[in-house]
């Protein structure tokens, strides 16, 4: 089966380079011991598992070919060679391992793109850590998953109960490889029929053309970007710079009771309380660092939150529909209280004109849908030029009873979301089984204090209860 990408598959896919890796990550920490300390789940039981659940997604099963000469979108075909124990690797800490080296660990794998000569996917199990417990650790590409055609396999891998749920087997079986010559009498051919695609071509023509330009043009483009961002206001602020190789991972964790009960007394939505914590937060990092910070000051956010809706044969409130929106985050603010206040107000006035995108898809599926919400959440971000805002916080509701993956219960979920371009740090937040969970990815140069930022997060949770309660 041969399939043309999509227009943002395509940018998405052509965005990659070795600084800049544009997976969407997820790092899930499993109990992994019985009451008489035997495993629950070893890399056979994850493999196996992972096989049987490849038919929900069968996008892991593709990888993307290139058209020659550049005429038309690549094309997504069948791996003839597909190979799931190259995309399901084994890794371990030295026992017992800290939640500290999980997330260094987790950071050098985020670091390294994935092969574009394969499906872009990879999925780490990471044994050892302390107390029997181990940890998955998965990358997809962003133009892998789109929520609606292609969900994120976490999505599929996690079950409600321990005992996983029977799929239909699967027969397949990949088909020929198509040659270049193929490729190419196909794009003709779609020429032919679609006339409007040439102007796509003319478009990469030029943007291939550019790209001699080199270090000359690179630098102008710099400059450009510093004047589009100086016209439109965006704040100054130290979480947009070039970002590095290299990356930092830290988490926090916060009870989702202390958010509903803030939701409660003010009246706010709890979405509203979760953008009050990542303020306060971020105000207390930006102390840390002795930046002045007036009254006035702000951080302008790129927020795709998730909505929900009714699954119409089952009357279950389920997640279906993800909203991005511009907001700016009263970090200069003193007050938790009119902190949360003007966030409550910006998203009231802002919800009257959003446009909202749909994911359907995820209503009627089974599963953990928060990973590909996260993935979502990410492209519609990516609708945004990099010179608008300062900071990506993308925020997906999970279930809240306990979820098994091959039988061993997952204790939390941290989504690790990719950097845009300029972007020192991305921030994605969990809600799962009564906790949130926060997931920050970081530039390792430009965020070497990111561990700041993480332990401020239940810091700014607490100022907030105080303050409300």
């Amino acid at each position: 089966m041969i399939a043309r990408l999509t227009t943002q598959d395509a940018d998405f896919f052509r965005l990659e380079s070795t600084t800049h890796p544009v997976h969407i990550g997820s790092l899930a920490v499993l109990e992994n011991s019985t009451a008489d300390g035997d495993r629950i789940l070893d890399y056979q039981g994850l493999v196996d598992l992972v096989e049987s659940r490849l038919p929900l997604v069968p996008r892991y099963r593709r990888k993307i070919r290139e058209v020659p000469l550049s005429l038309g979108r690549p094309v997504w075909v069948e791996d003839s060679h597909f190979d799931i124990t190259y995309h399901l690797r084994r890794s371990a800490l030295p026992s017992p391992g800290s939640d500290d080296q999980l997330h260094e660990l987790v950071a050098r794998l985020g670091s390294r793109p994935l092969d574009p000569s394969r499906p872009l996917w990879e999925m780490y199990l990471i044994e050892g850590l302390s107390g029997g417990r181990c940890a998955i650790y998965t990358k997809s590409h962003a133009a892998l998953v789109d929520g609606r055609a292609a969900l994120e396999i976490g999505h599929v891998v996690v079950d409600p109960d321990e005992s996983p749920r029977e799929v239909a087997d699967d027969l397949w079986r990949p088909g020929r490889e198509p040659s270049d010559t193929d490729l190419l009498v196909g794009a003709l051919g779609h020429l032919a029929t679609q006339p409007g695609s040439a102007v796509e071509v003319l478009r990469e023509a030029g943007a291939n053309a550019a790209g001699l330009i080199g270090a000359a043009g690179r630098t102008l483009d710099s400059v450009v970007s510093a004047v589009r961002s100086a016209a439109s206001g965006t704040p100054d602020s130290p979480l947009n710079a070039r970002t590095s190789r290299q990356r930092r991972v830290a988490v926090a964790v916060t009870d989702l009771a202390d958010y509903r009960r803030v939701h409660q007394q003010a009246g706010c939505t709890i979405n509203d309380v979760v953008l009050a914590v990542v303020t306060g937060a971020l105000r207390n990092w930006l102390l840390s660092r002795n930046k002045g910070l007036t009254e006035s000051t702000v951080l302008r956010a790129v927020v795709p939150m998730s909505g929900y809706g009714s699954d119409p044969g089952t009357g279950r409130t389920l997640p279906n529909e993800i909203t991005p929106f511009l907001i700016d985050l009263p970090v200069g603010e003193p007050s938790p209280v009119m902190r949360l206040s003007h966030i409550a107000h910006a998203t009231t006035e802002d919800g009257r004109q959003r446009h909202a995108v749909r994911a359907r898809t995820l209503i009627h599926l089974a599963g953990f849908a928060p990973p590909s919400l996260h993935a979502m959440s990410v492209r519609a971000a990516s609708t945004f030029a990099d010179h608008t805002f300062n900071v990506v916080i993308t925020n997906a509701p999970g279930p809240q009873t306990p979820m098994y993956v091959g039988g061993a219960r997952m204790l939390e979920m941290y989504p690790v979301p990719p950097l845009l371009r300029n972007q020192a740090t991305s921030i994605g937040i969990t809600s799962y089984d009564g906790r949130v969970c926060y997931g920050l990815n970081a530039d390792r140069e430009a965020m070497a204090d990111i561990g700041v930022l993480a332990a401020s997060v239940p810091e700014s949770m607490e100022e907030i209860l105080g303050a409300c309660l």
